[in-house]
């Protein structure tokens, strides 16, 4: 038998290089299944997959023997493993045909060395929609175990992510990049709760499928809210509820029926006001109940005008905005050091692995 070396790759889509809404189609309904599917490519031997809200990953070996078989290492070797991973990733998402002609230039793919970094990075909380944020953390851990279980992952994957994880755990406690992390979505919940109180009861909306949307989403699923979505297509606001939660309803008929909405959270991209004293003076005239609207906009969305008629309570995103921008510059100031410790701690994360791969 000759010596085995190995391979580690990166496939991934994440809220960096495709809007939130599409996440979702690149998504797998059973992760452990898409593993052993892509374990079942020649010359990959392990696999996880780390698949949340912002991203999805596909971290896999390929294992050769470098005497006695092809060298699956040369560059044609290596095209032919990643043509592999894109043809099982297409035939076990929901991808469109748009997305199947642009997948070459939607996928970001890395190996060795940058695949490390990129895991540490992530791990420690550099890389996640909110700087420092738990949840990313404990996504890692729970895709090791995970793969363990299905035992899909197998010794090089194992060390790395376990290599990773330690890592991580003792630069998130060191720096304090993870202590009292709030994202956008934690202190706008926050306010409207302290204005109207939000429970079980109260029927709430989001406008909005981006970045901050996401945020009010895993806010409002953390504290086990019920909420519909809406944006300026009912696909959009499917793609984001498939992944996010909620219930995904069309921009017209949220029009239609505004009135029986409490809560509204709005939080999108547009450069006009989706929200008019016109466009819902006929429905809200007759409401009882009164109504609390959050414009976390930049620019603004929601007209003032609205506030005109009975019930109609108005907020904007700069009475949240000195203390979410607050938590977000104490983290900030922490990443340097995180970068630090992460530049000081990949060459000896490489050694380690070189040694496997020997």
């Amino acid at each position: 038998m000759g010596q085995v070396s190995f391979d580690v790759m990166n496939a991934r889509v994440t809220f960096k290089n495709v809007p939130i809404h599409t996440i979702s189609k690149f998504s797998f309904k059973d992760v452990a299944a898409a593993c052993a599917e892509f374990k079942k490519i020649p010359g990959v031997d392990e696999c996880i997959i780390i698949q949340t809200a912002t991203r999805v990953e596909i971290f896999t070996v390929s294992n050769v023997e470098i005497d006695d078989s092809p060298d699956a290492r040369r560059a044609e070797g290596k095209t032919l493993v990643l043509n592999k991973i894109k043809d099982t990733w297409v035939s076990l998402s929901s991808l469109e045909q748009i997305d199947i002609d642009h997948f070459d230039q939607t996928l970001e793919v890395y190996k060795g060395d940058d695949v490390y970094l990129h895991l540490l990075r992530l791990a420690s909380g550099l890389d996640s929609l909110v700087v420092g944020w738990q949840s990313v953390f404990n996504d890692i851990v729970k895709a090791l175990a995970d793969a363990k279980s299905a035992g899909v992952s197998g010794n090089i994957l194992n060390k790395l992510f376990e290599s990773v994880i330690r890592l991580a755990a003792r630069m998130r406690d060191t720096t304090g990049i993870a202590k009292d992390v709030v994202s956008l979505g934690d202190v706008a919940v926050k306010l409207v709760d302290e204005k109207a109180g939000l429970d079980s009861k109260k029927k709430v909306l989001i406008i909005g499928t981006g970045e901050s949307a996401a945020m009010l989403a895993k806010t409002l699923s953390t504290k086990g809210i019920l909420f519909d979505v809406t944006s300026r297509t009912l696909t959009r606001a499917t793609g984001f509820t498939t992944i996010l939660g909620g219930n995904p309803v069309d921009f017209n008929d949220v029009l239609a029926g505004f009135d029986k909405y409490d809560i509204i959270f709005v939080a999108t991209t547009s450069d006009y006001f989706l929200i008019t004293y016109d466009r819902i003076r006929l429905v809200m005239e007759e409401k009882k109940k009164g109504t609390l609207i959050l414009d976390l906009s930049d620019p603004r969305t929601v007209d003032e005008g609205i506030t005109a008629l009975p019930g109609i309570k108005l907020l904007f995103r700069d009475q949240i905005a000195e203390i979410f921008d607050e938590s977000v510059r104490s983290r900030i100031g922490i990443v340097p050091a995180v970068e630090k410790i992460i530049e000081k701690e990949l060459p000896v994360l490489s050694a380690r692995m070189k040694r496997l791969d020997a």
